[in-house]
């Protein structure tokens, strides 16, 4: 059964070649999420380092998905953010490695990061990905709006250009909609 938990700064450091490993996956599936194909593992470290002091600093709230002993899966929520926006969060780097899709891991990662934006009062979400990708279909599958596309917004990992689709969730709409269910606390989603 897929568990997902919340990095500490140090934990991060410490997942660095687990998270080096699946960024550098979804590069070579093709994924747009800001590398090129040269990408390599010193690139990837690099990056997970600066998460990693964004979320010591608090700035970034990192989760990652773990099944059958190994990180297959993590997602970022932005929260340090300018001071006329402490009501929302941009989520940021949905990434789950091939061996671990189909499993829902991108279901439960999602659902976590929710949960720690209403925790912190963020009730406004925001993301960006590649125009006509798989992901696209995801958010829409769970229940994000489309707020529009730009157009070679950002570049695939092979150097074409890709248009960007933007999306938002009201999580205050999104639970007047749901009535009586509620959205689980983050202390629900992570085994104890």
């Amino acid at each position: 059964m897929p568990a997902i938990r919340r990095l500490t700064g140090e934990d991060a450091r410490a997942a660095i070649p687990a998270l080096s490993a699946i960024l550098i996956d979804c590069i070579a599936d093709g994924a747009s999420v800001g590398f090129l194909q040269s990408c390599g593992d010193e690139e990837a470290a690099a990056y997970w380092d600066g998460v990693a002091d964004a979320v010591t600093s608090g700035h970034t709230i990192l989760l990652v998905a773990e099944a059958d002993g190994e990180i297959l899966g993590t997602v970022q929520l932005g929260v340090g953010l300018s001071p006329n926006q402490p009501h929302r969060a941009d989520l940021k780097k949905l990434l789950v490695h091939r061996r671990g899709r189909g499993r829902g891991l991108a279901r439960l990662l999602m659902t976590a990061a929710e949960g720690e934006a209403l925790a912190l009062g963020r009730h406004l979400l925001v993301l960006d990905t590649a125009t006509g990708s798989p992901a696209e279909a995801i958010y829409a599958r769970l229940g994000w709006s489309r707020a529009g596309v730009i157009p070679d917004y950002a570049l695939f990992p092979d150097g074409s250009f890709c248009g960007s689709t933007f999306f938002y969730k009201s999580l205050a709409m999104s639970r007047t909609l749901a009535g009586a269910m509620e959205t689980p606390s983050p202390s629900s989603l992570f085994p104890s």
